[in-house]
């Protein structure tokens, strides 16, 4: 028996806001729960058996938050509102979308969008120490450092270092033109991207020249004792098992640090292991310190970047079993 139901999306603002660009997020709710989605006006008109329709409008009421103040809907929120559903936790996402980091200087707010980017945000947090694994658009850096600025500018910390291997596709740093700055800027871009979200750009080269925002690569931490910082070390797993364990140990009083990478994405030579593997083992088990690992479904960038992660994640599990194409 076909069942048939109406929702009034308010205005046509909300009614894109849910349905997304060329409705590509009906075709995903219709995907997800089997039934047929139809939009006339600000009208959506669902179709299909009880349980599909059911389960289509269970999942349009709990995205209601975000389309309800046309705000659009993302396949990330799409993904994480089926996670609520399915493992009951609808509470835990109002929770999330509650908990506003920070806010940009346009007054968009900063949020976890997945339980596990909240987890992490929790780690970070609550621990002086976060190690953060997972593939490229997850957050790892963007949430680090959108809480980083946010602690230097309620006064929590002094200073706020970012640091990175200056390693990329076999490239040094001695290859590249002009002076330090313009150097290492490169390899930075993601960590400057997070500032300029909550600081005035003219701003920024004060901080700099003050020292209050520090930008090095990983070399310029040796000897160094970090007090009074927020520290993060992104791109770890183009360190080596010895610089790792150098920036490490740089951590000094009233200091907090995270470290972010994606093991899957080592630009070291083959023969040498990431720094950041060997940390994993190291250190699971060292009281005080947090792991957390993200996964594709915690992509928030273009939805074919969270496709694109599951399939080479596939090809590289089938790889490791020693199947061949």
């Amino acid at each position: 028996m076909t069942l048939r139901l109406t929702i009034d999306l308010h205005s046509p603002e909300c009614a894109l806001a849910l349905v997304g660009q060329q409705e590509v997020n009906l075709k995903t709710l219709a995907h997800q729960t089997g039934a047929t989605l139809v939009l006339r006006g600000q009208e959506l008109f669902i179709s299909g058996t009880d349980s599909q329709t059911a389960r289509c409008e269970q999942l349009v009421e709990i995205l209601s938050p975000i389309w309800k103040v046309a705000k659009p809907v993302a396949d990330v929120d799409i993904n994480t509102a089926i996670h609520a559903l399915d493992t009951g936790r609808q509470d835990e996402l109002k929770d999330l979308r509650d908990d506003i980091l920070t806010r940009t200087r346009r007054g968009e707010d900063i949020r976890a969008k997945t339980f596990r980017q909240r987890q992490y945000v929790k780690a970070v947090r609550s621990h002086d120490l976060t190690f953060c694994i997972g593939p490229a658009g997850t957050g790892k850096t963007y949430l680090a450092a959108m809480l980083a600025v946010q602690a230097l500018l309620d006064k929590r910390y002094e200073r706020l270092i970012l640091t990175r291997p200056a390693v990329e596709a076999g490239e040094r740093l001695g290859f590249l033109p002009g002076d330090l700055q313009q150097k290492v800027s490169p390899f930075l871009r993601p960590l400057y991207d997070a500032l300029y979200e909550l600081i005035d750009a003219e701003k920024i080269p004060d901080l700099m020249e003050r020292g209050i925002v520090e930008v090095a690569p990983i070399a310029y931490m040796r000897g160094r004792t970090l007090n009074n910082a927020f520290v993060i070390l992104d791109e770890a797993q183009n360190t080596t098992s010895a610089q790792m364990k150098m920036v490490l140990t740089r951590l000094g009083f009233n200091s907090r640090m995270v470290v972010t990478g994606d093991v899957t994405q080592t630009d070291l030579p083959s023969t040498q292991m990431s720094g950041l593997q060997v940390a994993q083992k190291i250190l699971k088990n060292v009281d005080g310190i947090a792991f957390c690992r993200l996964t594709a479904a915690d992509v928030v960038r273009h939805s074919l970047v969270q496709k694109i992660v599951t399939a080479y994640e596939a090809y590289e599990k089938k790889k490791g079993t020693g199947n061949r194409e």
